[in-house]
Order: structure tokens, then C-alpha cells, then sequence
């Protein structure tokens, strides 16, 4: 234990032996009754005792009134305690909310062990200090920022919830940090998660980074993939389970047809491995649910599902001069239907409804076609993009984060000879990048989704590659919720997307609860031609009915599955590495390098021992009191007159 203002100790040296001389000073007589003036004379023979000094007797208020006087200095002196926590005035309180913190093994979710790892830090806060809460790991929220008020920031803390989609990439969250810190002087970085996060690459932060891990387990398994093929009579059940532990498992996986029970197999897999099942099932199975039976600290990831594709062909213009890898690429594609015009086309008649994606390869028309566009190989500049050049022999490398348009996806062994060099839009993320700008660009504007593939096939080895036919899979379901390898198959936090006839009047969409919302709410947002839904956040089947009128016209299901390694890792990280400007990397927090100060109890305690004093004083009173109000409630009722 330690003091911040030990000189305030002092003030007990001078208000102490003034509370003593008060009572050596003070002239005590008795009050006390007597039956002649004769006695008189007896009390005035200790006038000689009255002298100023006298004998210090023991005495109860005196007791008492010391140690109320030595309590308040002992509270002003501000004593406190090392811990293990922060010591700036400025605080920056990152708090990972990603699907990971779901794992149980800090009861009752390690999200919630965050939460009160945070009110600590929020209670360790000097008098004056101000906080910013950050809620990463996903979307990135800012619940409280810059403010002292304890309150604000405990409830800012408590309404953070777990977010299943968008990863553990903290570098968004990290560099709104740096910018905070470097305008405040004395500020201080503490990180609360798992440590199975992604950090940025090219940062520094000017102010210390604490990192206070959660989680004990490191056992998982998980259903890694799921997918239902449909065939000529039968449809094709393809599920993987992977076990992300450091120890070999055995668990036992339930396949469920349409809500019933179909099968059961017993898999037992090492560690750092996978088994995978493939199972024929009738073609009528519109929905299938495999779950992983038994427990583990993560259950989030021990369920999946898989709907059957819809029955109607998406149909995809192609707009080229000709491009074998990508006619014979798409034409693997179940659920697609596909329409080649010559890249000299310049006017395109049909709706969204009829055509809602076209791809471009190497032309860009003047007046582009309605629906979602895949750009292969731009030669000039459009809305959504600028053509500033060419980069020759560009070094491919994914960008940082897992993006579903990657998924399965190894881009490492591709070669390109030349791209274009692009330069998007806000309304893009870069998903693949190279030393000299993005080579492949995904994003949405206006309810139009936009895929910029930088390179033309022909003049690369990607259509070579395995990876080709997997990438090409992945954009078409981006750009055609519902078509592709992986129908229907949505990442949690992707938003539903449907393209929509004009007799539609209203989509109806029921959530993995059971809840069901409408566009007439406004929940369900209809623009051009589309219907979107964005808050997909919670795992399982969604169902998407069309009505024009009263009748339902359509219906469609959408699986929301996990399917993140990175979550599913859960064994937690000790440490992390983040650069500072101290040249300090290590954010592991330690002991003493926080002060927990308790001169409020002090001060709680000092105010019942006033209590007491008061009491003790006022003793006589007090008996006096309690006599009358038993004699008040003792005396007899005078009889009733007649």
C-alpha cells in the first residue's frame, strides 16, 4: 500500500493534539440535584480542581472523535494499492466483440468477462480522467467517447453485444485509437479480447498498449463447410468438421432433413485436422441441419446448415469477344444461366428482374446495363472507378482479413503479366491487393453490387489454377445471392439480397428466431429492384417470400453459417505484438502497473464512525426520548363517558 498525498498525514499532527487539548482544558461539572443549599458548600471546595490542565480521562468521544479525525486524513492522504490495470488519465478501452467471445469458458461467455474486466478499468479511472469505449471485432461502434462520467461509460460497456460476422480485425479500431491518443497527453491503450484478432501492419501507436487476455479453453471442433449439391434425381450432402484444439476429439455428428432426424456418425480426428462426409439425399430436401452433439466451449460453430439451390436458372450476361475460361468456368456453375452478346453491345433492353448479372469482359459500354456488373480487365474509367494506367508484372497478395470472395481461396502460386491500375471508389474493399493497387475490388452502391477484376484472364495463369473456378464461385454468389457452389450460403453481417419483379408489393422475411418482418416496416428496404436485408448477424435459416397483393408468388431460403477459423481458434493469445512509440512492443499488462485507491471507503467508514460520535453524544437525549415515548404509549385510555 501506498499514498499519493502522503503530506496530508501531517494535518493529523496538528488536528490531533488540538482535539486533546480541548478535552484537558475543558471544566467538567455534574449536574445534580440536591436537597439544601447546605451542600453548596462542598461543591465549591474543588474550585482548585478546576485548574486548566488537568488529567486526560478515558473518555468514549474522545476515542471516537480520534479516529474520525485520523480516518479523514488518512483518506485525504489517498492511500492505494498496485494492480494490474491502467495508470493513464486518458483511457481507450477496446473491447473485442467477435464471434470468439462467445466461447463459454469464462462463464457465462468471455464477452461478458470483458465487460468486467472493463468496469475495472472504468473504477481504476483518477479522479478527472476521461474514457472512450470501442467496440471492435466486426463493425466497429464507438458507444462513449472522451467523457468522465462513470456512469455513461458502465452503461456504454453493458449494451455491447456479440457480433458474429466481420472477423477480429482490429486495425480500424487500433488506428481510431492512435488518433485519440496522440491529441491527449497521458493516454493509455487497453485491449480486452481473446488475443485471435488481426493487427495492422504499418502502425504506431503514441501511447502505451495494455492487453488483458480472456479465455482459458483451447479445445474446439467445428463444422468447417457445408454445402447441398442438387443432381438429375438425387441431390449431393458435402459437410466438413475440423478440430481447432491441440488434442485429438471424438464427437458425434446428427444430420436433420427438413427438422427430422436422418442420420448419425461417430468422427474422431487429431488434432489440427479434418473429416469430411459425403452423403446422397433425396431431391426433395428443401433444408438440412448437422450438428455436432456433445459440448465444447464453443457452441456457436457446432451447428450448420444447407438449403436446397432454388429451382429457377439465375440468368448472367456475358458481355466478351470470346473467353474460353470464363464460358466453361460459368457453365460449371449450377443454377446459372448464361447469355454471351459480342462486347460491341451497346444498348442492353432487358430489366433486372430478367438479367440481374452482367459481366464485362474487357468492355466498358457507355451506358452501362442494369443489375450487379463483374468487371473483368476495364479499359477506361467509369462511375464507380478510375483506369489511371497499367502495372506490369504486379506482386499479388491478398489483403489483410478473411473475405468471403477468398474463401478456399490461395491466390499464392498466380502469375499476372499486366492489370490495370484502378483506383475505386468509397464504396469498395479491397480483396486482393499488389505492390502497385488493387487487383480485385468487391463492394455495393445504391443497391447495386460491383466486383473490378484488374487483369484480363488471358494474360495470367489464374484460369490454370485451382483457385479460378473457386474465385469465380465465390464472386458469382456474391453478385447472385443463391447461385454458385455454395447457394444461398451467406457469411453472418452479409446483407440478403434479392433481386425483385416489379408485380412484387411486398417481401417478407422470418428470421432464425421465428420473428417475421416486412418491407411495410421498413425493416426490409426495396430500391432498385431490389429487396435487401442487412441485419444477419444470427446464425441459421432465413426464409424471403415475395407477394404481389396478397398472394405469396415466391419463397427462398438463405443459410447464415459461421465458418471462421479464426473464431473457431479460440485458445487464447498471452500477448500481443504492437509497435509504440516508447519502442516498446509487448502490451502483456503487469502488477503496479496500475493504482487502485480506496480512500472512499475510508471516507464511508469515517462518516458511520461521525454517526457513532453523535449517537455516543447525544446518548441522554436519546434515553430521554425513548423514556417519554414508552410512557406516551404505556399511559392507560380514560374511560368512555356514558
Amino acid at each position: 500500500m501506498s499514498l499519493i498525498t502522503p503530506l496530508a498525514l501531517l494535518a493529523a499532527a496538528i488536528v490531533g493534539p488540538a482535539i486533546v487539548a480541548m478535552y484537558l482544558l475543558k471544566l467538567r461539572r455534574e449536574e445534580r440535584t440536591v436537597s439544601s443549599t447546605f451542600l453548596w458548600q462542598r461543591m465549591v471546595r474543588d474550585v482548585e480542581a478546576n485548574a486548566p490542565w488537568q488529567k486526560l480521562r478515558r473518555n468514549l468521544l474522545l476515542m471516537l472523535q480520534l479516529l474520525l479525525m485520523l480516518l479523514l486524513v488518512f483518506a485525504l492522504a489517498r492511500p492505494y494499492l498496485a494492480a494490474q490495470g491502467i495508470s493513464g488519465r486518458n483511457l481507450i478501452i477496446i473491447i473485442d466483440h467477435s464471434a470468439s467471445m462467445g466461447a463459454t469458458d469464462e462463464p457465462p461467455t468471455r464477452l461478458h468477462a470483458a465487460k468486467e474486466r472493463a468496469y475495472q478499468l472504468i473504477d481504476q479511472l483518477p479522479d478527472g480522467g476521461r474514457a472512450t469505449v470501442i467496440a471492435a471485432g466486426g463493425r466497429m461502434e464507438v458507444p462513449a467517447a472522451a467523457t468522465s462520467d462513470r456512469r455513461e461509460l458502465r452503461r456504454a460497456v453493458e449494451q455491447i453485444q456479440l457480433s458474429n460476422g466481420g472477423g477480429s480485425d482490429l486495425s480500424q479500431a487500433l488506428t481510431l485509437a492512435a488518433a485519440l491518443a496522440a491529441r491527449e497527453e497521458d493516454s493509455e491503450v487497453a485491449i480486452i479480447s481473446d488475443g485471435n484478432v488481426t493487427l495492422p501492419t504499418n502502425l504506431r501507436v503514441p501511447a502505451r498498449v495494455s492487453y488483458f487476455p480472456v479465455g482459458r479453453a483451447t479445445e474446439n471442433l467445428a463444422i468447417s463447410a457445408i454445402a447441398l449439391q442438387p443432381a438429375t434425381t438425387s441431390q449431393t450432402l458435402f459437410v466438413q468438421v475440423t478440430n481447432y484444439g491441440q488434442a485429438s476429439a471424438t464427437r458425434r455428428l446428427d444430420l436433420y432433413l427438413d427438422g427430422a432426424i436422418f442420420n448419425a456418425y461417430n468422427l474422431t480426428l487429431e488434432a489440427g485436422r479434418e473429416q469430411s462426409l459425403i452423403v446422397d439425399l433425396p431431391l426433395q430436401v428443401e433444408v438440412v441441419e448437422a450438428r455436432l452433439e456433445g459440448s465444447d466451449a464453443m457452441p456457436a460453430d457446432d451447428r450448420a446448415f444447407a438449403v436446397s439451390p432454388a429451382t429457377e436458372a439465375v440468368t448472367v450476361r456475358l458481355v466478351t469477344d470470346g473467353n474460353r475460361f470464363l464460358e466453361t468456368g460459368l457453365s460449371l456453375l449450377p443454377g446459372l444461366n448464361v447469355v454471351t452478346v459480342p462486347a460491341a453491345t451497346s444498348t442492353f433492353t432487358e430489366t433486372v428482374a430478367q438479367v440481374p448479372v452482367t459481366i464485362l469482359d474487357g468492355a466498358v459500354p457507355a451506358e452501362l446495363p442494369p443489375g450487379n456488373l463483374l468487371f473483368i480487365n476495364p479499359l477506361r474509367s467509369t462511375g464507380y472507378f478510375s483506369v489511371t494506367g497499367t502495372i506490369e508484372f504486379p506482386q499479388i497478395r491478398p489483403a489483410s482479413g478473411e473475405d468471403p470472395v477468398l474463401r478456399n481461396v490461395s491466390l499464392s502460386d498466380v502469375s499476372v503479366l499486366k492489370a490495370a491500375r484502378i483506383v475505386p471508389g468509397n464504396w469498395g474493399r479491397v480483396v486482393v491487393n499488389s505492390d502497385a493497387g488493387p487487383l480485385l475490388v468487391v463492394g455495393e452502391r445504391e443497391g447495386r453490387r460491383l466486383a473490378v477484376l484488374a487483369f484480363d484472364l488471358h494474360e495470367s495463369d489464374l484460369p490454370l489454377q485451382i483457385a479460378f473456378p473457386l474465385l469465380l464461385s465465390n464472386l458469382m454468389t456474391f453478385l447472385a445471392p443463391g447461385s454458385g457452389t455454395e447457394a444461398a450460403q451467406l457469411t453472418p453481417g452479409q446483407p440478403l439480397s434479392r433481386q425483385l419483379d416489379a408485380t412484387i408489393t411486398e417481401v417478407r422475411v422470418t428470421r432464425p428466431d421465428g420473428r417475421t418482418i416486412s418491407s411495410r416496416s421498413g425493416e426490409v428496404q426495396i430500391q432498385a429492384g431490389q429487396a435487401i436485408y442487412a441485419d444477419t448477424d444470427a446464425l441459421g435459416i432465413y426464409t424471403v417470400e415475395e407477394l404481389a397483393g396478397d398472394s405469396v408468388v415466391g419463397r427462398h431460403r438463405y443459410a447464415v453459417n459461421l465458418f471462421a477459423p479464426g473464431e473457431s481458434r479460440i485458445a487464447t493469445q498471452r500477448d500481443l505484438t504492437i509497435p509504440q512509440t516508447s519502442g516498446a512492443s509487448s502490451t502483456l499488462s503487469r502488477e503496479r502497473d496500475s493504482r487502485q485507491e480506496f480512500w472512499r471507503l475510508v471516507a464511508l467508514i469515517a462518516l458511520i464512525v461521525l454517526l457513532a460520535e453523535w449517537l455516543v453524544y447525544q446518548r441522554n437525549g436519546l434515553a430521554y426520548l425513548r423514556e417519554r415515548w414508552r410512557q406516551r404509549g404505556g399511559e392507560p385510555r380514560s374511560p368512555a363517558r356514558p
